[in-house]
């Protein structure tokens, strides 16, 4: 009888413990993917209809959680600091840089993006929100030493910045619990990119080409 209790709370001691490690072990922000599909044209009859010739854009991204914390961007002098953590601009998430990858030609505020992939950032103003797209190299890991390559929105440098342009502000009806990169409004080849976290919301709108 005694081995048994022994053996039952090991057993429990061992579950315990590799339920916390792995627990411990999952990223407090996880990785989302938003994407959509544009220029391509609808083929066949109402009950076999095929998508051909469209072209991806997909936004890679980390998701933070609210975890309770309330006025997640501040208010006044202190606006987009915490979010920020030092940065000089917003990573748009969470973790390693955010990066937009189109296979389509875009236009965001009457500028050209050519196919390819960038980093997206935000500069957080109370006034509102401005969408930074950049082809500033960055980091596939953190590495201390590097200097010129992103991690997130550290050691962003704006000679960088293809594109500036200022994002248009909603408000949700709801507090959105985990930041969320998405596609709005989206057409054969137009759309808008949106972003929202807690009470806050932001588009910018985009056309698409071959």
């Amino acid at each position: 009888m005694v081995r048994r209790k022994l053996l039952t709370g090991s057993l429990t001691f061992l579950v315990g413990a590799g339920l916390a490690l792995a627990q411990s072990s999952r990223p407090l922000s996880t990785t989302g993917t938003a994407a959509t599909q544009v220029l391509g044209k609808w083929s066949g009859d109402p009950e076999r209809r095929n998508y051909t010739d469209g072209k991806w854009i997909e936004v890679r991204y980390g998701r933070p959680i609210l975890r309770t914390r309330t006025n997640i961007f501040g208010k006044g002098p202190d606006y987009g600091k915490a979010a920020c953590a030092g940065a000089p601009v917003w990573r748009a998430g969470a973790n390693e840089t955010t990066r937009l990858k189109t296979d389509a030609a875009l236009v965001i505020g009457g500028k050209r993006i050519e196919p390819g992939e960038y980093s997206l950032f935000v500069d957080l103003k109370e006034t509102g929100w401005t969408l930074i797209v950049s082809n500033q190299p960055y980091q596939r890991s953190y590495n201390e030493e590097e200097k010129v390559a992103t991690w997130g929105a550290y050691n962003y440098d704006k000679k960088y910045d293809i594109v500036r342009v200022p994002m248009t502000m909603l408000t949700p009806q709801v507090s959105v619990d985990q930041f969320t990169i998405g596609f709005a409004d989206v057409t054969e080849n137009s759309g808008k990119l949106v972003m929202a976290w807690e009470k806050t919301a932001a588009a910018v709108g985009f056309t698409a080409s071959q």
